[in-house]
């Protein structure tokens, strides 16, 4: 749980991924999910939570090693922050195909 409230309280982007799913978290509630709707909304935000927290993880490992500039590490840091990258593209996309088809017929409703 240490690790979790220092990535919490320390990390920008965590913060804003927290934010995300609290938002995602909701709306999927007022949008009644189906429960496997619900199982692939709460993979695809933990799966960014997991990866940023690697990230964290890694750039503190690094930081710990390395006291000047080295290129291996730049690249490590880079790597570890694509991987959070890839990772969120992944929920926007399983975000975009669950919630889309809900928000539509919620819009023809309200018509």
């Amino acid at each position: 749980m240490s690790g979790l409230g220092y990535c919490f309280s320390t990390q920008r982007n965590m913060q804003v991924h927290l934010i995300a799913t609290v938002v995602v978290l909701v709306a999927a509630w007022l949008l009644k999910l189906s429960c496997l709707e619900w199982v692939l909304v709460l993979f695809a935000v933990s799966f960014v939570v997991v990866a940023e927290m690697f990230n964290t993880a890694l750039e503190r490992t690094v930081d710990l090693f390395v006291d000047t500039y080295h290129p291996l590490a730049r690249l490590a840091k880079h790597i570890a922050a694509g991987a959070v990258l890839v990772s969120a593209l992944n929920a926007a996309v399983v975000g975009v195909l669950i919630f889309l088809p809900h928000l539509r017929m919620l819009l023809l409703t309200i018509k």
